[in-house]
């Protein structure tokens, strides 16, 4: 009986080293005009939740990022135009702390110390025309100083930070 469980054992460990191997399709959100696919979220800088599942989170935060760089770019761009993005990199405003039991998650801590950054490449598009192309890292320093921050909106900083792109690096070529 054991010399079964012996033979089986190298199956069992195969078959869970495959599953391992096996790569999450990076993904890819999009609304109206704007197209993001977020490659190997799992080595973003900071994206960490604190009481959430974390796919869960992560959709979220995808969906509301793209939704809200959807709306600016709907100002900015002309009939026509779409605007693709890869984001490689994402650092969230603040940093997780544990709270070793005081509570049942982690906290974010926001502070100066922590600005929002991102890193990506972009296409403005019209038809299958590429009009501007780039690569981008950009990062709000002062984002604790910005007067639109005084709401409760979900991710504001990072949303702050795409809309300050988009109207001083993509408009003024557009």
């Amino acid at each position: 009986m054991n010399v079964k469980y012996l033979l089986l054992a190298p199956v069992l460990v195969c078959q869970v080293a495959m599953a391992e191997d096996a790569s999450e399709p990076n993904p890819v959100t999009e609304v109206g005009l704007v197209k993001i696919e977020w490659q190997n979220p799992k080595d973003f800088r900071d994206i960490k939740t604190s009481n959430e599942l974390q796919s869960r989170f992560e959709n979220r935060l995808f969906e509301t990022l793209t939704k809200n760089i959807n709306k600016q770019a709907e100002k900015i761009l002309k009939p026509g135009q779409t605007l693709q993005m890869q984001v490689t990199n994402l650092d969230l405003a603040g940093d997780m702390r544990p709270t070793f039991g005081a509570t049942p998650g982690d906290l974010r801590i926001v502070k100066d110390l922590y600005p929002p950054r991102a890193t990506f490449s972009y296409s403005i598009n019209e038809g299958d025309k590429v009009i501007i192309a780039g690569d981008e890292k950009i990062i709000d320093m002062s984002f604790m100083n910005n007067t639109r921050n005084f709401n409760n909106r979900p991710f504001q900083y990072e949303t702050n930070l795409f809309d300050d792109w988009l109207q001083k690096t993509v408009a003024p070529k557009l």
